[in-house]
């Protein structure tokens, strides 16, 4: 059970990339949201996100205790949620993409308040949340865009 919780958590070795494993997790999830995941129905594409987000919470839960770390820098599947939540309803194209990407990358890195406050919740909660407020904002920026647009 344990290697699973690594396994996943670490976006089966992603994240163990020596240099910026959660941009190469989101870039991950970029490519597999343009050639698969778009083609969801928005349900399904709401039910994958509700279970990325439990397992992704208490597989990172298992193995950051493991590691003895609140949020190692190793563990990306929450970055991969985030992108993904990013991506939710954006159409498939270079420009909307690409868009979604750098929001997200931006707010996570930043993390501006109140998206650092949700770090503080406990355990897997925490390494999920502050990315699912990342994806959120990233989200709506990339929406409100193509509103304009």
């Amino acid at each position: 059970m344990r290697l699973l919780c690594r396994l996943f958590s670490t976006l089966f070795g992603v994240g163990l990339f020596p240099k910026a494993p959660g941009t190469a997790s989101s870039a991950v999830a970029l490519l597999a949201y343009g050639l698969l995941m778009h083609r969801l129905p928005w349900p399904a594409y709401v039910a994958f996100l509700l279970a990325l987000l439990v397992l992704g919470g208490m597989a990172s839960a298992v193995y950051a205790a493991d590691l003895g770390q609140a949020d190692p820098q190793c563990i990306v599947i929450d970055e991969a949620f985030g992108q993904f939540l990013a991506l939710f309803l954006v159409p498939v194209g270079w420009l909307p993409m690409t868009a979604a990407f750098v929001f997200f990358r931006f707010f996570d890195i930043i993390k501006p308040y109140p998206i650092k406050r949700l770090e503080r919740l406990p355990g897997g909660w925490g390494i999920m949340a502050d990315d699912a407020g990342a994806g959120l904002a990233a989200g709506a920026l990339v929406h409100l865009l193509l509103l304009l647009v």
